[in-house]
Order: C-alpha cells, then sequence, then structure tokens
C-alpha cells in the first residue's frame, strides 16, 4: 500500500476491537495467522490443543510463522508483488498447509465475536459528529439538523434517536421574560445609579449611549458624534432648519448680593479693553446675555481663566442699589476649579454655609445605597431572582442631578464682609441648545404656555400650588399673557438672528408630553402668526421687555416642587389608554405640571463680514427631573441631535475659538493640549516607522503640540538681532530702513539659494542636533514650564483688545484681497501701519498672539497643527506672474538621530546577551549615559527644539489649531494663533496689494499653499 492509503486504512481502523485488527500485510498473514479467536495465531492454538505431538511437528510448523512486517513482508516476492494501483495478493499468497480439523465450539465462539465487533463498529459513531454530518458534502442539506425526513432512510432511525437526547433539545425560555429583558440586570435603576458615581450622566444619557459613539470627559459620559454618517446632514440643519445639543454638563455659579458689592467684587476680574463687563447696561438689567473672558484679579492681559456667559436676574425696582441681585454665570466644566477659587477670593467668601438648594434631594446616602445592593442568602454563581417583599419594599428613586456629589457636602459659601452668597447650581439645570433658522418654530410647536387656573376649578388637592398663588395675582396673571404674545410672535419669525443678540425671554409652560404628535414631522415657519407687523417690528428693533425676563426658574424652591410633583411617563400612559377616544387630547386641568422656562437666544456669528448670523438659535434653560420630557417633543418636530464634534463644527463655522482647546493661555487650555499630544503621540506610536510620517525629514518639529511660548520668544529675538544689524549698518536708524521693500523676516541669502521648489535637495546645516538626545517627545520642553512657579509670566498672553484688534484687521486688509480696507483707513480715524503704531502694541502686549482666521486660495484642506509661514519675494513674485502658482516645495530634511537610534538598539541587544547569565551588572550606568532617559522615537525631533521660526526655508508664523474643508464656503478654511511680533513684521515688509498673504504647510507635507489670513472682531 502507498503511504497515503495506508494512513487511510489507519485511521479507518483506529477505533476498532484488537482481536479483529488486520496488519498492514494482510495477505501475508493469512498464510501464517489464522485467526481463531481472541487474536491468537492458529499455529499457537494448535501448539495448545495438542501439546503431545512431536518435535519435528512444531519445528515444521514454524516455517509459517509472520515475519517482520518492515523486512520481510515488503522484500518477499513469494508472499507480495507489486502492481499498478497498490500492493495485490499473489499466487504464492496462500497458506501452504491448512489444518486438519478444528474445533466447532471455539471457532465459533470466536466468529461471533467478531461478528458482535464487527456490529457494535457499524452501529457506534466513530467521532462526535451528528449523523447528517458523516454525509458527503455533496449530499448534506441545511433541513437536516431539524428535519430527520431530509436525512437518508437508513439513517433517519439514527437520527431521531440523537434528536430525542437531552443534549439536543432546545432550552425552554421563560415566558414572562423576553430575550432583551433577561439580559437586562436584575434591578436596572439600581445599576444605572451605581454606574453614575464616577462619571455624571447626563437626563439624555441613555437616548445617546443607543445612538452615539460616548466618550467620558471632564468628568461626564457624552455623546461624541452620532453612530450614523451624519456630517453633512448636521451642517444642513444647522444652516437650513435646526440642529438639537445637551449643553447640560455646563456648570453654573450663582452669586446673590447687592448689585454694587457684587460689582465691585467681580470688577478686578474682567476689563473694559476686551470689551463688555458684567456692569454693561443692557446685561444688568436683565434683559440680555452677556459674554465675556475672566482673568485672575489685576492680571490682565495675562493669567487668563477662561470665557463665561452670564445673566442677571431682573431687577423688581428699577434703579434701587440696595436690592439682592441674583448673577448666574455659565461656563465649561474644564473652567469651573480655576473661577470658582478666583470668584471666592475676590468675593472673600471662604465661609461654608448649609444650602439645601444645592444638594440633589434624589440622592441616596452610602448607607441606603449599602442596604440596596446587599442580595442576602445568594450564592455566587447562583440567578439572582427577583423578590417580592410586599408593603416592605421601597422603590428605589432614579438619580437626578450629579450623582458624583457627596450629599454632606455643602455646595455654596458666604461672606462675612460684603455679604455675597455663592452658590453651585451644577446639574441642577438643563440646557439645551438649538441652532439653526427653524430653532423659535420647533420651539414654539413643541412648547405652549400653561393654562391660567379659573376660580371654577378644584385647585387644593393640585401639587402645583405655586402657580396657584401666582394665577390670583392679577398682575401676575398679566404678566404670563404678554409673556405668551410674545412667544407666539417668534413662531413667524424667519431666524434667530433677526432678534436682537442675547434677548431673554421667560415664560410658564404645560407638559409637553400631553401635545406629543403620533409620527415625527418637519415644522415650516407660519407667516400668519406675524400678522400684527407693528409687534414683529418692535420686537425685532427693541427686544423683549425687561418685565417679560421674569421667569420662576430662579426660585431653587419652585424648582424643587416641580421635579418633585412631575407626573411618571407611566401614569400619563395609563390616563391615555382610559380615554374615551382613542388619540383624542390629554386633558388634565389643574393637575397639569407647570414648567418654568427661560429662553436665550445665541447670535451665531458676529464677527466679520460675510454670513452675518450665521449658526444664531435659542438655549433652553428648565429644571432638573424634566430633560426627556422636553427632548423628545422637540425631535419629534424635526431637530437633529448632534454631539460634541458638530459643537466643534459649529465653532469652526462661526470663527470663534473652541472651549478649551483654543485658549492657549489658560490652564484649562494647557491640560487639553497636553492630553491631545499624548493621544497623538501614542496613535503615532502604534504604526510601524514604514507606515508613519517622518517629520524630521519632513522639516517638522512639534507635529502633535504648538510650543506657543518658544514661536514667540524665537520672534522677540529675531526681531532683536534684526534691528541690532540695522543700526549696525546704519547708526542713522530712519524709520524708513524699517519699512523698506525688503522683507526684514526673510531667510539669508545662504539659505535662500539652497531653498529648492523640488523635493530632494540637500537640507542646509541649521537641522543638526544641538545636544544629546534627552527626550524623545519634543512637545514635553515646550509644556514643561507651565508647571513652574512663575509659569504665568512666562505663558504667552492672546491679544484680546478690541482697539488693537481692529488696528491689526484694517492693516491685513480685506479677505478679497482688494484695497478697499487701506482706503477706509483714513475715513474710521485709525493709524496707519507705522513703526510707532506697531511699537505701541509691542510695548503693551509683549510675546503675545493672534487670533486669526485663514482660507486658502486655491485648493488644499488644512488640519490641526498645520504651520503658517511668511512667504518669500519669490514666492510673491511667483504669484504675481502665475495666479494658477499653487505653491513651493519645502526641501527633504536629513534624519540626523536615525544613526544614533540604530547604535542605541545595538547596544540594548548587546546589553541583553551580557546580561543573560547574570544576576547583577556593575558598571552599566557609568558605561552607558543613555540609560536613565527613555528611548527616542524614530520620526520625531528628540532633545531640546532648535528655533523654531528658522528651522525651514521659509519663516515659521504660527499654527493652526481648527481646520478642514468648508462647506459654507467651498474652500479650505481654517483657524490658529500666530505671534503679534511675526505678524507685524510681516505686514510691515509685504506690499499694500499682497499684505495679507502667508502659506500653510501640513505636518506631514512638504507642499506650501497660499492664504490670506484675516482678523475678525
Amino acid at each position: 500500500m502507498s503511504n497515503a492509503k495506508e494512513r487511510k486504512h489507519a485511521k479507518k481502523m483506529r477505533n476498532q476491537p484488537t482481536n479483529v485488527t488486520l496488519s498492514s500485510g494482510f495477505v501475508a498473514d493469512r498464510g501464517g495467522k489464522h485467526h481463531n479467536g481472541g487474536g491468537k495465531p492458529f499455529r499457537a492454538q494448535k501448539q495448545e490443543s495438542f501439546s503431545g505431538t512431536s518435535r519435528q511437528r512444531q519445528t515444521k510448523m514454524t516455517h509459517y510463522s509472520p515475519p517482520e512486517p518492515d523486512v520481510n513482508e515488503q522484500s518477499s516476492s513469494k508472499v507480495m508483488f507489486k502492481k499498478k494501483g497498490g500492493w495485490k495478493a499473489g499466487p504464492e499468497g496462500t497458506s501452504q498447509e491448512i489444518p486438519k480439523y478444528i474445533t466447532a465450539s471455539t471457532f465459533a465462539q470466536a466468529r461471533a465475536a467478531e461478528i458482535s465487533a464487527m456490529l457494535k463498529a457499524v452501529t457506534q459513531k466513530s467521532s462526535n459528529s451528528l449523523v447528517f454530518q458523516t454525509l458527503p458534502r455533496h449530499m448534506r442539506r441545511r433541513a437536516m439538523s431539524h428535519n430527520v425526513k431530509r436525512l437518508p432512510r437508513r439513517l433517519q432511525e439514527m437520527a431521531q434517536k440523537e434528536a430525542e437526547k437531552a443534549v439536543h433539545q432546545k432550552k425552554e425560555h421563560s415566558k414572562n421574560k423576553c430575550h432583551k429583558a433577561r439580559r437586562c440586570h436584575i434591578n436596572r435603576m439600581l445599576e444605572f445609579n451605581r454606574r453614575q458615581k464616577k462619571n455624571i450622566w447626563l437626563e439624555t444619557h441613555i437616548w445617546h449611549a443607543k445612538r452615539f459613539h460616548m466618550v467620558k470627559k471632564w468628568g461626564y459620559c457624552l455623546g461624541e458624534r452620532p453612530t450614523v454618517k451624519s456630517h453633512r446632514a448636521c451642517y444642513r440643519a444647522m444652516t437650513n432648519r435646526c440642529l438639537l445639543q445637551d449643553l447640560s454638563y455646563y456648570c453654573c455659579l450663582e452669586l446673590k448680593g447687592r448689585e454694587e458689592e457684587i460689582l465691585k467684587a467681580l470688577s478686578p476680574m474682567c476689563s473694559k479693553d476686551t470689551g463688555l463687563t458684567f456692569a454693561a447696561v443692557h446685561c444688568l438689567s436683565g434683559k440680555h446675555q452677556g459674554s465675556l473672558i475672566l482673568y485672575r484679579a489685576n492680571k490682565y492681559p495675562r493669567e487668563m481663566l477662561g470665557p463665561v456667559t452670564f445673566i442677571w436676574k431682573s431687577e423688581r425696582t428699577p434703579g434701587d442699589p440696595s436690592e439682592s441681585r441674583q448673577l448666574w454665570i455659565w461656563l465649561h466644566p474644564t473652567l469651573k476649579q480655576d473661577i470658582l477659587e478666583e470668584i471666592k477670593v475676590v468675593c472673600q467668601c471662604m465661609e461654608s454655609t448649609k444650602s439645601t438648594a444645592c444638594i440633589s434631594n434624589l440622592l441616596l446616602t452610602p448607607t441606603q445605597e449599602k442596604s440596596q445592593t446587599k442580595l442576602p442568602d445568594e450564592k455566587v454563581g447562583k440567578k439572582r431572582k427577583r423578590r417580592d417583599d410586599g408593603e416592605n419594599a421601597k422603590p428605589i428613586k432614579k438619580l437626578i442631578g450629579d450623582a458624583t456629589r457627596d450629599p454632606h457636602q455643602l455646595y455654596s459659601w458666604i461672606s462675612p464682609t460684603t455679604g455675597i452668597l455663592i452658590s453651585d447650581l451644577t446639574m441642577e439645570m438643563n440646557r439645551f441648545r438649538l441652532i439653526g433658522p427653524l430653532s423659535h418654530s420647533i420651539l414654539t410647536e413643541a412648547v405652549k404656555a400653561a393654562s391660567v387656573h379659573t376660580e371654577e376649578e378644584d385647585t387644593e388637592n393640585t401639587p402645583h400650588r405655586w402657580w396657584t398663588e401666582t394665577c390670583k395675582n392679577p398682575d401676575s396673571v398679566s404678566l404670563h399673557h404678554r409673556q405668551e404674545a410674545i412667544f407666539a410672535l417668534l413662531g413667524g419669525v424667519t431666524s434667530p438672528a433677526e432678534i436682537p443678540a442675547g434677548t431673554i425671554l421667560g415664560l410658564t409652560v404645560g407638559d409637553p408630553r400631553i401635545n406629543l404628535p403620533q409620527k415625527r414631522s418637519k415644522v415650516l415657519p407660519n407667516p400668519e402668526k406675524c400678522q400684527d407687523n407693528e409687534k414683529v417690528r418692535q420686537l425685532l428693533l427693541e427686544g423683549v421687555p425687561v418685565e417679560c425676563t421674569h421667569s420662576f426658574i430662579w426660585n431653587q424652591a419652585i424648582c424643587k416642587s416641580v421635579t418633585e410633583n412631575k407626573i411618571s411617563d407611566q401614569d400619563l400612559n395609563r390616563k391615555r389608554s382610559e380615554l374615551l377616544v382613542p388619540g383624542s387630547q390629554l386633558v388634565l386641568g389643574p393637575h397639569e405640571s407647570k414648567i418654568p422656562l427661560l429662553l436665550i437666544q445665541q447670535p451665531g456669528k458676529v464677527t466679520g463680514d460675510d454670513r452675518r448670523g450665521w449658526g444664531s438659535g435659542w438655549d433652553v434653560l428648565l429644571p432638573k427631573g424634566w430633560g426627556m420630557a422636553f427632548w423628545i417633543p422637540l425631535i419629534y418636530r424635526g431637530a437633529r441631535v448632534g454631539g460634541l464634534k458638530e459643537a466643534i463644527v459649529h465653532s469652526q463655522y462661526k470663527r470663534s475659538p473652541y472651549i478649551p482647546g483654543d485658549f492657549p493661555d489658560c490652564p484649562a487650555g494647557i491640560l487639553c493640549a497636553e492630553e491631545q499630544a499624548k493621544n497623538l503621540l501614542e496613535k503615532y506610536k502604534r504604526r510601524p516607522p514604514a507606515k508613519r510620517p517622518n517629520y524630521v525629514k519632513l522639516g517638522t518639529l512639534a507635529p502633535f503640540c504648538c510650543p506657543w511660548e518658544q514661536l514667540t520668544r524665537d520672534w522677540e529675538s529675531r526681531v532683536q538681532a534684526q534691528e541690532e544689524s540695522s543700526v549696525a549698518s546704519s547708526p542713522s536708524g530712519e524709520e524708513s530702513d524699517w519699512k523698506g521693500d525688503e522683507v526684514p523676516c526673510a531667510p539669508t541669502p545662504e539659505k535662500t539659494h539652497q531653498v529648492s521648489d523640488e523635493v530632494g535637495t540637500s537640507r542646509h546645516d541649521s537641522s543638526e542636533p544641538k545636544g544629546e538626545m534627552d527626550t524623545e517627545y519634543p512637545a514635553q520642553t515646550g509644556t514643561e514650564w507651565a508647571m513652574g512657579q512663575d509659569a504665568a509670566r512666562r505663558l504667552p498672553c492672546v491679544l484680546r483688545s478690541r482697539t488693537s484688534l481692529k488696528l491689526l484687521s484694517a492693516w491685513c486688509g480685506p479677505s478679497s484681497g482688494d484695497s478697499r480696507a487701506a482706503r477706509r483707513v483714513p475715513s474710521r480715524g485709525q493709524r496707519e501701519l507705522t513703526r510707532d503704531a506697531c511699537l505701541s502694541i509691542l510695548h503693551r502686549f509683549p510675546r503675545a498672539l493672534v487670533w486669526v482666521s485663514l482660507s486658502l486660495l486655491r485648493k488644499g484642506s488644512p488640519e490641526p497643527h498645520t504651520m503658517i509661514c511668511v512667504p518669500a519675494k519669490e514666492d510673491l513674485l511667483q504669484l504675481r506672474q502665475d495666479r494658477l502658482y499653487c505653491g513651493p516645495q519645502e526641501a527633504k530634511h536629513s534624519d540626523p538621530f536615525k544613526s544614533e537610534i540604530r547604535k542605541q538598539k545595538e547596544k540594548k541587544k548587546i546589553e541583553k546577551r551580557q546580561n543573560q547569565g547574570r544576576t547583577v551588572s556593575e558598571g552599566l550606568a557609568g558605561g552607558h549615559p543613555i540609560t536613565g532617559h527613555q528611548a527616542p522615537t524614530l520620526g520625531l525631533w528628540s532633545g531640546p527644539l532648535p528655533d523654531v521660526t528658522s528651522h525651514c526655508s521659509r519663516v515659521l508664523l504660527g499654527f493652526v489649531t481648527q481646520g478642514d474643508f468648508s462647506m459654507a464656503v467651498g474652500c479650505g478654511e481654517a483657524l490658529g494663533f500666530v505671534s503679534l511680533t511675526g505678524l507685524l513684521d510681516m505686514l510691515s515688509g509685504q506690499p499694500a496689494g499682497e499684505r495679507g498673504l502667508v502659506l500653510l504647510r501640513p505636518p506631514a507635507s512638504l507642499q506650501y499653499r497660499f492664504a490670506r489670513i484675516a482678523i475678525e472682531v
């Protein structure tokens, strides 16, 4: 037999009984082995039966003993010979001597044993496969696994026996639970409450978790982006329809006290140079929402804390300064700790006071939580069954608000000297943002003003006593009707941008779940609601009257009552099912919940001349516990929901900085940049060196961070060196030398000749390292100074002076590229671009950054950390000659660290071999000076960064923080910061017609592209 056939034969016979197993040479054994039962040869049995025969007989029989299978069996030609197709039995393969007689009983027993073994082998399976799996593949059918009649008839009986076994029986499912319910926790509410202890859940968390990619940020679980592809759909919603966002994670700080004391305490934290303050007239009356930048007390323009928005409660008696006022300050959660500590310092509020308004009444104490989570008399590994304790069962309440708060910790502070009370109202209210022209139309459809209780109605048993008392006051009823009329006028306004920026409207509405439609619909503006054109014109010009800004949401006791007396969804659905006419309007009368709201208009894009009012909308403030009750009706009216990614796109298209990533001069912005750099570095290291860009060869010193401090410092030293060289060349020091045709920041002639527009040329020697490699990550050298005690002094500040920004905006020229701005400068009374004007700005704001917007002239899509560079004279000349010129190319740099990294790897291998047989290596620290540092990464600059401005052929001016293809303008747009010193130096050297042109180069590219810089105020 061939080897394949032998293996196949052995596989078939591996489970056979030993008494019928045939050897490989079964034909040859037939002459010498007559199996006579028990597996013994016939010769041996014969010797046992006839032991008295002669010795010659035994000798003669030994001639037929079985030969060795590996030598005699295959070499003997007398027994077997080879033919085509395998080994065959030959004519001499039979036994030459047959026994004369046999014992019938012994022979029959042996044959019976063989027959029974054969039947057992046939009926018993030799593998774990089922019957239908033993069939050839071409005879198998899918239905055989559950339908026995699909099998051949000879196998049906065996398959039926297999199907009757308990292993193959289907498990009986519990009839009182569906598949989804069986997978849930035994107590879903208890499990949700436990999971909220580490990260705060918004009230819309469950809705978002089913439809969004969730991330843990800033101590919250937030929806980052939808699971469906909706980037363009969300942009269309912001532009033409409505986009809904849950901003309940924003923090609210409340200040109570006398107006003059609050203004006196907060005035050192803001500056009139940046815009409005807390004392703005239209904001102080409570008619509008204000926004400003907070600094540490008397530290402007440095030590910035972050941007905030604020709302004053409208005063009852206008003009009374002694009346106690309320102020709400809304801020991002990353800015809360620093701003709260600074406000406590300036208000001298160091004493804590007990405030029941700030403590969530629905939080469980540790003892209650322990008693609820305790499961007695249950063994580990057993299924927990639902227990019914009858009357003793205590219902588990849903956590509302901040579940990470300690109920015994106080969240309010009072000043004994000024009398100011500071309260932390974080997660005590819900804040929804509607963006788009249909925001107010959706609001007016989803929300209806509350009905006024009449004297005929029975209001004694109603839980809403506060509304009953309000309806008894004629002035309050009249004010409610005025608010209702103004709210109805909003339904016919074309866009929220037509209403004055920051307008506030107070309102009390009914339960929005009662008016919920059966299907989702799309709401459109209804011009019929604006038939009274005079009232609409007055609303658009003057805004909402001060009296109509009043809302009961300022009263914490009323908000607590509204939250506690909310009708559950279960009770509401039960009452719907009891209606005589299914689907008709449910009328609850005085038992209907009344919810106080506060509507705040968001102005959208307020800078620049193009797309004014884009992204405007409304913010809705409502008490906690009512989030989902308002969320679903807004969605059913046609609002599309967005997450954190859509918020970034919204700020990018408004050309406004995003919190906290676009604030490099505040502590939260620094921490955000460090975290982003760490994530990008980990992502970069996950790729092999051949599948990731080598940033050293591309001339990118900091691909994952923006070294702002080093950028401003290098520009300052660069300008000082230029001034010293100009003074040395011309002792008179005329101003005309500073403002000449030659660009002062251009590279030296030696470097300019080495620049090539084609990739592959050699790099000049400025990229060589100037020291040993002491760190693998260049961003750490640019952020270590933030941890020192005097880090705030060295931090670069961002220019936010409106006067200086208007000057820079006029000097940069319009975005269209014409010279209209230059002609308008004298009429505005502004100074021209002179040396004295630049020095006055630099003297007030040394080492400052400027927020700029960039628009590419031709193709290209910028990305974060893209470098903003100053174009050379030859670049502008070539662009002037060829308008289709894309831009120059950076020459490829050399990698000076590649050989050193290889040497370090070889040293590590040698050390590993030497230390294999040792337990303690002596002299290792002295022989290798780099053992104390982390190994550098191939492709990243190691060690302290060189001069970032002159590292490449084009002088570096700044970095991009946001950038992508803009669907609003149809080209690539970017936002970022540039050095104020470098910007003034560039503008002074560029021609008036080409002033404001810069070059952009992504970190992983060598191609520069032209863009126009603009400063919008």
